[in-house]
């Protein structure tokens, strides 16, 4: 598996690299934004490891959301930032999971096998569950192969989290998720302890396709339970 490692700290990132290596990986050490994106492009990684404040002119935030839009890969973000707030953010713009420093070695080599999992396990339910196919759900167009969503013909920009909850919800028109559903059958483990995050998410994918956010046509709030998709689209 093929890893870009983004790290600002050298002695921190030539210890990891080194360690990672032993351990079967095959590493790519990176030090500024610029740096990254092009070895992203070079390497074509199975997974990020992105420190979140880098020198130069991009942060791992920023790097996160170009992965959104670019490549589509995990991300593990790791930094000294430790608040909930900084982690809620993280999350919701595109890191699949979040270390805080300092970290184990062997913790963070578990949580890299926990996000590759939890990847395959989104590939899988996007590829099996639904055959690949087209699902279309009044003028939504949602295409689980290549990740895209289109409103009445128009793209709609959702990032990695907002369409695959998206996705599960419009896969099973009128079934009720509860938070928690949601989170493992969709997210995975790294969202555990942060179900209101969910709240935040279905606000942005409401925000993206309701002509009115506020009286929402297709993802609706059952109350006290969680979320569904209209049936009746």
């Amino acid at each position: 598996m093929n890893i870009v490692w983004v790290e600002d700290e050298e002695n921190l990132l030539a210890e990891c690299v080194a360690f990672f290596k032993q351990e079967g990986y095959r590493v790519y050490g990176a030090s500024t934004y610029e740096e990254a994106v092009q070895r992203i492009e070079t390497v074509k990684p199975d997974l990020l490891i992105v420190d979140w404040m880098l020198p130069g002119g991009g942060s791992g935030l920023d790097l996160c959301k170009l992965n959104e839009r670019q490549w589509n890969l995990p991300v593990i973000m790791v930094t000294a930032k430790g608040d909930e707030f900084d982690k809620v953010l993280a999350l919701e713009l595109g890191a699949d999971d979040y270390v805080s420093k300092p970290f184990g070695l062997r913790e963070l080599g578990a949580r890299i096998k926990a996000v590759m999992r939890r990847s395959r396990r989104s590939t899988n339910m996007q590829v099996t569950s639904d055959a690949d196919a087209t699902i279309c759900r009044g003028e939504l167009t949602i295409d689980p192969s290549k990740y895209t969503v289109f409103k009445s013909c128009l793209k709609v920009e959702l990032t990695r989290t907002e369409f695959t909850l998206l996705l599960k919800l419009a896969s099973h028109p009128g079934r009720v998720y509860t938070r928690m559903q949601l989170m493992d059958e969709a997210l995975g483990d790294a969202y555990v302890g942060f179900e209101r995050t969910m709240d935040s998410h279905i606000r942005n994918i409401r925000r993206k396709l309701e002509q009115n956010p506020a009286d929402p046509r297709y993802v609706l709030t059952v109350y006290g339970v969680g979320y569904s998709f209209n049936e009746e689209v």
